[in-house]
This record gives structure tokens, sequence and C-alpha cells, in this order.
């Protein structure tokens, strides 16, 4: 039945079927082989897949994160960015750096995030004189904060799927987000000065004040939902409903840049998104029932413990083959797919469940800055008017770095635990 299940899906992925489809299909033809199991099974499995309530943040950070985009926040949080570290070579990269940090805090996914920075951003850097396939890349890495930096859609998928705490690895999330963003930063700063790109504006402390009063409210949204999580006045997941609530009090009434109109296309859009992934995670639900009903994952683990019994090679090669399934799969693909195969392996070397998800969601932000399923690299592509080759050759540089970034955060467990351990 296993191996039905896994040549189904190899043959529909070669033919270009969309990959929830692919899933789905695959457990009907495994079904129909083994003859004894009913068809209904396969739609309670889908059902049972999506009934759990944190899997509820996900439409909410996604909603929030539109509203946020929309609302004008993006904008205030990049001005207030500026009037800080504009003066310095390179004040627009490590703006874009920032800008994309403040907005991870908000929006919990990589591609808003490269949006809703690069979209005001980018164009603004090129005519300052930055290399237009720099400015995009940047962007583009810079948007996986987004998923590291909670909140983060992708660790609700790999707490779901994984039985973990959420808060715990929202937490876990802080440090790499901070390493990547400070490792950008100076990769952006030493490039700039090299270059002669930035430097040479001037910003009183009167425009600092300004600024940082036109973006308190975006500022204070991350303190009011993290803190709301921490402090035990909400749950993961209804912290997300209380961000959606914030985002479009302050559009809509505050800022007003959020239209009565425009309240219909952002619904949609969020919708849009929550449906594909929950079909996803329906389908993978029910591909993992046959997964486990075979043993799969445990025969798999018992075969890569047979290989070697250290921890060090273990997750280079879990790394390794994440890095591969993300230049063609997508982010919640690869965690609802890989965790049940993954975490048993992990769980027999004694790795903290919790540092697994950051490394698995690590991983994923790095598949949206590589061919060809780069989403990141698609979005800032487009707002720069390039092509996929020049945008891809660009951002190499960043892909090297975020690799070595990874290196740290699997082989350095603090990065990531020292805030969850604090915490307790």
């Amino acid at each position: 039945m296993g191996t039905v299940l896994f040549l189904t899906l190899l043959v529909l992925l070669i033919i270009n079927v969309p990959i929830a489809v692919a899933l789905g299909l695959s457990v009907v033809v495994a079904f129909m082989v083994e003859g004894n199991i009913p068809l209904l099974v396969v739609i309670q499995k889908m059902f049972n897949g999506t009934d759990s309530f944190p899997l509820m943040a996900v439409p909410f950070f996604l909603l929030a994160g539109k509203l946020m985009e929309t609302g004008g926040i993006s904008a205030r949080l990049i001005k207030f960015a500026n009037t800080l570290v504009g003066t310095l070579p390179g004040g627009l990269a490590i703006v874009a750096v920032m800008g994309c940090t403040f907005f991870a805090a908000i929006s919990g996914s990589s591609a808003a995030t490269t949006a809703a920075v690069g979209g005001i951003l980018i164009p603004h850097m090129v005519k300052k004189g930055y290399d237009v396939r720099f400015s995009a890349a940047l962007h583009a890495a810079g948007g996986t904060i987004g998923v590291m930096i909670p909140p983060s859609v992708p660790m609700v998928l790999y707490g779901v799927a994984a039985s973990t705490s959420i808060n715990d690895l929202f937490i876990a999330g802080i440090g790499p987000g901070i390493l990547v963003a400070l490792s950008l930063i100076a990769y952006s700063f030493w490039i700039s000065k090299k270059n002669g790109w930035g430097g040479g504006e001037k910003h009183t402390l009167s425009d600092v004040w300004k600024a940082f009063k036109e973006a308190i409210l975006a500022i204070l949204m991350p303190v009011i939902i993290l803190g709301g999580i921490y402090g035990g006045i909400f749950t993961s997941t209804e912290a997300a409903v209380v961000a959606v609530v914030y985002g479009l009090v302050v559009g809509l009434f505050v800022y007003r840049e959020i239209k009565w109109k425009d309240l219909g296309e952002i619904f949609s859009s969020s919708a849009t998104m929550t449906a594909v992934i929950m079909l996803i995670i329906a389908t993978a639900n029910a591909f993992g029932f046959i997964m486990t009903r075979e043993n799969i994952p445990q025969e798999i683990a018992q075969f890569m413990l047979g290989i070697t019994d250290s921890a060090f090679i273990t997750l280079l090669i879990i790394n390794v083959l994440l890095l591969i399934l993300g230049t063609f799969m997508e982010t919640a693909v690869t965690i609802i797919l890989m965790t049940p195969i993954l975490l048993p392996i992990t769980n027999a070397l004694g790795i903290d469940p919790v540092l697994f998800g950051v490394i698995m969601v690590v991983n994923s932000a790095i598949g949206m800055l590589t061919p060809p399923v780069g989403l990141n690299l698609l979005v800032a592509g487009n707002i720069a008017k390039l092509s996929n080759s020049a945008i891809e050759r660009a951002a190499i540089p960043f892909l090297v770095l975020l690799c070595v970034d990874l290196m740290l955060i699997t082989y350095i467990p603090e990065i990531s635990l020292w805030l969850v351990n604090l915490s307790k």
C-alpha cells in the first residue's frame, strides 16, 4: 500500500497535478488497490485533519497580515526605521531588513512581508542608486524573517502536526529571526559601503519623534499580541483574532487607509489563501493515515538510525533533505508531510521537538528563496520587474548567508531555546 501511495504521488507530481489534489488522489488509488477499506475513510481523515482549534489561527493570521499590508502599517514602520538608520552606508538596505523584521511580528507570512515592504522600498532604493537586483534579492531574503519572528503560520502548522506547544514555538522563533536580521544587516552594510550606496540623509531628533508617533500603533501591535500570549491572557489562536480586530480598527478608523470597499478584496484573498492551505492539510492528513498504518515513518527512522547514531550527521542529512524539498514543495506541504516522518528520528536522538520545529521552519523559509517555487523571488521580481534568472543570480549570496544561519541555529540550540527555557 505504501509503495502504491508514493509511486502514484510521484507520477502525479511529474505530470504537474496540484500538490493537494495529488496527495488526495494518491490516497484514493492506494485505498482502491487495497480493496478492503471504504473510500468514505478518505473523507473522514480529511475532515479530522482540519478539525483542530489551533488551526483556526491560520486564517486569522493571514487576514491580519493582509489588513496590515493594506492599512498603511508597513509605510509607517519603514519611515520610522529610516529616521533611525537612514544616514548610514546602505541605510535604505538596513531599513528594508528592519522593516521586514517589524512587519514579520505582525503578518506571520513570508510572501506578505516581502510584498508589504518591497512594494514601498524597492522602487525607492533604485531611485537612490542601489542596484535593482540587489534590492529585489534583499527583500526576498528579508521576507524569510516573516515566518521566523512570531506570529508564524508555518509554526502553527508544525505545532498541530507535532502536537507541540505553539506558544513555545513562537518564543523559540525570536532568536533565529534576530540572527537572520543581523546577518542581513551586516551583509547589506558591507556590500553597500563597498559600492557607495546610501548615506548622506540627515534626520533630527524631531524627525525621529514624529515618525515614532506615526508608527506607534503599528509598533504596539506585536507587543499586544505577543504580550497577551506569553502573559497568559489569550492563546495563540485567540491572539490571531485580536490581531484581526486591531488591524481592522487601526486601518479603518485611525490611519483610514482601508476603505469599506476594500474589505471585499481583503477578505476574499485571505479566504483563498486559507482554502489552499486547508485543502493541503486535509489531504496530507489522509496521506499520513496510510503512512502511519503501514509504519512508514518508523521504518524510515530505523533506516536512518541504522546509518548513523550521530545527532550531528543526522541533522545535517535532514537539513539537506529539507532544503532540496523546499526547492519544489510549498511550505505547508513540506511541514505537514515531513513532520510525521522526521519527528520520530529526532525524538529518538533526543532532539527537542521545539528546536526541530524551528529548524523545519527556517528550512521552509529558505525554500521561499530557491527556484522554481521560490515565492519570495517571484514577488520581489514582479515588484522590481526583473526576469527570473536575474533575481535568482542576485539571491545566491543571500542563500549562502541563510544556510550559514541555518547551521548555527541547528547546532547551537541556545539560539532558539534560551528564551523558551527562560519563560518556564
